[in-house]
C-alpha cells in the first residue's frame, strides 16, 4: 500500500488576518489609483465613503454585542469590504447608495451571521446585487473615460455630485460626455439591436477592442493580484479557475460566432473580471477550502460571468456569479473532500 505524503515542513507560520487584509488593501492600491486616472475622483470619494461607514458600522455593532470594538476594527476585515464595495460602484453614484450598500454588507451580510468567518455571502457583492436591484439607473450610470469625455470632473465638483442632489443634477445636465454606458453594457445593447460585434467596437468606449481605461484598470488589478500569489496570500487555483473557465467559454462562443458574441480579450479585460479573480472571489471566508474544491469554484464563477454576460440580462454579471459560487461552496467541499492521511480511495 502507497501513500502520498506532502514534503516538509508540515507546520509553518499563520499569518494574522490583519496582515492579510493589510496586503489585500495594499495590493488594491494600484487598481485604484488607475480607476481615478481613467474615472475621475469619484471613486477614490466613495472608497473613503464607504470605509468610514463601514468602520462606524463595525464599531457600533461590536458595542451592542459586548466585544471588543479595537479588535474587530483591527483586522481590517471591514475596510476591505468597504474598498471593494467602493471600487464596484460606479464614481458618482450619490452618497445614499453607497452608505445603504455599506450598511446592508457589515450589518446584515456579515454581523448577522456572526461576524467574520461566519458570513455565507461575500459581503461587498451581497451588497452591490441589493443596490443594482435597488437602483438599476443609478448603478448603470458610469463615469466616461477621461480621455473620452467632454469634461472630467474635477474633486470638488466629483465631491459636489455626489453629496449634493442639486448640484449632481446641474452637473449631470450641464455637460455632455460626463456619463455613459460601460463597453460590456455598451455591447450588449448593441448586440440586441442587430448590431455585429465588429460594428460595436468601432465606437470610442471600446478603444478598439477592451474598452477605453477598463484594460488598464484591469491589469492594475491584475499586476496586484499576481504580487498576492507572490507573496502567498492568497492560492492560484479560484484565480486560475476562474480566468481559465472564462477564458474557455469566450473563446469557443467567438469562434462559433464572432459576429454575435465578445472576444476573450474583451471578457478577461473590461468589467470587474480582474477585481474579481484576485480580490473578490479569493474570499476565503465565503469560497470553498480545498485546493481542488477553490479550482471548481473559480471555474464555476468564471462560467456563471461568461453565462450572465453573454445570455443573462445584466452587463457584467460577476456580483451575482460569485454569491451562486458562494451558495455551491458547501456542496463542493462535501464532494471533494481530500482523503484522510492512511486511507484508501474508496474507504
Amino acid at each position: 500500500m502507497a501513500f502520498k505524503l506532502a514534503s516538509s515542513p508540515h507546520i509553518g507560520k499563520m499569518l494574522q488576518t490583519s496582515t492579510v487584509m493589510q496586503r489585500v488593501l495594499l495590493c488594491a492600491l494600484p487598481g485604484l489609483v488607475a480607476q481615478c486616472v481613467y474615472f475621475g475622483w469619484g471613486t477614490l470619494i466613495q472608497v473613503i465613503l464607504a470605509i468610514v461607514v463601514a468602520l462606524a458600522c463595525e464599531a457600533a455593532v461590536m458595542k451592542l454585542r459586548g466585544r471588543s470594538v479595537k479588535a474587530a476594527l483591527g483586522d481590517q476585515s471591514a475596510m476591505l469590504t468597504a474598498l471593494l464595495l467602493g471600487l464596484a460602484l460606479p464614481p458618482l453614484a450619490p452618497w445614499f447608495v453607497v452608505v445603504i450598500g455599506t450598511v446592508f454588507a457589515i450589518v446584515i451580510v456579515k454581523q448577522l451571521y456572526g461576524g467574520l468567518g461566519h458570513n455565507l455571502f461575500n459581503p461587498a457583492m451581497a451588497a452591490y446585487v441589493l443596490l443594482l436591484v435597488s437602483f438599476p439607473v443609478l448603478m448603470t450610470t458610469w463615469a466616461a473615460p477621461a480621455t473620452i469625455a467632454a469634461q472630467s470632473a474635477d474633486p470638488w465638483t466629483a465631491l459636489v455630485t455626489i453629496f449634493s442632489s442639486q448640484g449632481a443634477e446641474a452637473f449631470r445636465l450641464g455637460i455632455d460626455g460626463v456619463t455613459m454606458a460601460t463597453p460590456l453594457d455598451t455591447l450588449k445593447t448593441d448586440l440586441s439591436m442587430g448590431f455585429t460585434t465588429t460594428e460595436s467596437l468601432a465606437k470610442p468606449v471600446f478603444s478598439g477592442s477592451t474598452g477605453e481605461g477598463w484594460f488598464w484598470v484591469n491589469l492594475a488589478y491584475l499586476a496586484g493580484g499576481l504580487v498576492l500569489l507572490y507573496l502567498k496570500t492568497i492560492r492560484w487555483h479560484i484565480s486560475g479557475g476562474l480566468l481559465g473557465a472564462l477564458f474557455i467559454c469566450s473563446l469557443f462562443g467567438f469562434a462559433v460566432s464572432p459576429d454575435t458574441h465578445a472576444s476573450p480579450a474583451l471578457h478577461l479585460f473590461s468589467g470587474a473580471t480582474m477585481l474579481a479573480a484576485f480580490f473578490i472571489a479569493t474570499d476565503p471566508v465565503t469560497a470553498a477550502t480545498s485546493p481542488r474544491g477553490r479550482l471548481i469554484f473559480g471555474a464555476l464563477i468564471g462560467v456563471l460571468v461568461y453565462l450572465i454576460r453573454t445570455f443573462g440580462g445584466y452587463p457584467d454579471g460577476v456580483a451575482f456569479a460569485v454569491l451562486l459560487a458562494n451558495l455551491c461552496a458547501p456542496f463542493i467541499d462535501y464532494y471533494v473532500r481530500p482523503r484522510t492521511y492512511g486511507h484508501r480511495a474508496g474507504i
